[in-house]
């Protein structure tokens, strides 16, 4: 069985659509910059008024979440939920490529969710960091190290697989139901991908956010 057709191909990029429709979002996001900018009103109305919705919302959840400082790592926050969500639907469109169906690009994601909660709770706690790693008493050190080093390289690696799996099962499932059933079967299905696809891009950050308050916090 083939590969849903593909309708944008960048010359040498044939095997990595994923990397192609990466770009499409970063354009598109370039572009709805400009387009924002350039009719800013103090009343907002339209496109402006849904950015501001989205924008304000997001962050009164990150603040539930992560408190007074989660304002700090809203840029961060809401550029994931964007680009997820985006990367997400784009592959409901016929012809297009979802890039979160690629397993590089939702693992580069996670990296970078891992490296940064790590920077900030070196960066907040100096060497004291290393508390959180060790236990609540010292004899369980032996123990508490290895569990917790462990626990902590599992995160990006079920970040990643979590939303690569979720996106590309349901990819396979419509494509699958398209040959079998067409135009009738994949429709319900197509509606169910956008639920979970929004689900998915909410599990991602509100684990973002847990891993940044936990490095956040002072550890006992």
């Amino acid at each position: 069985m083939k590969e849903p057709i593909n309708y944008i191909v960048i010359p040498g990029m044939e095997h990595y659509a994923h990397v192609t429709y990466t770009w499409v979002i970063m354009l598109g996001f370039v572009a709805l910059a400009f387009a924002l900018r350039g009719g800013y009103k103090m009343a907002p109305e339209g496109l402006q008024n849904l950015m501001e919705v989205f924008i304000h919302e997001l962050a009164k959840f990150a603040d539930s979440v992560m408190g007074h400082e989660g304002r700090k790592f809203f840029p961060i926050i809401g550029t994931l939920a964007m680009f997820i969500f985006c990367a997400n639907m784009i592959g409901v469109l016929p012809g297009s490529v979802a890039p979160t169906s690629n397993l590089n690009t939702t693992l580069a994601m996670a990296l970078i969710v891992f490296l940064l909660y790590q920077f900030v709770g070196v960066y907040k706690h100096g060497f004291g960091y290393i508390k959180q790693f060790l236990g609540p008493v010292w004899w369980l050190m032996p123990l508490m190290i290895p569990v917790e080093v462990i626990s902590h390289i599992a995160r990006p690696v079920s970040l990643s697989m979590r939303l690569f799996g979720n996106v590309r099962g349901d990819e396979l499932v419509i494509l699958v139901l398209g040959f079998l059933v067409p135009l009738v079967m994949p429709m319900p299905m197509i509606f169910m991908t956008i639920f979970f696809g929004l689900i998915q891009t909410v599990v991602f950050v509100i684990l973002t956010m847990v891993y940044i308050s936990g490095a956040l916090e002072e550890a006992h």
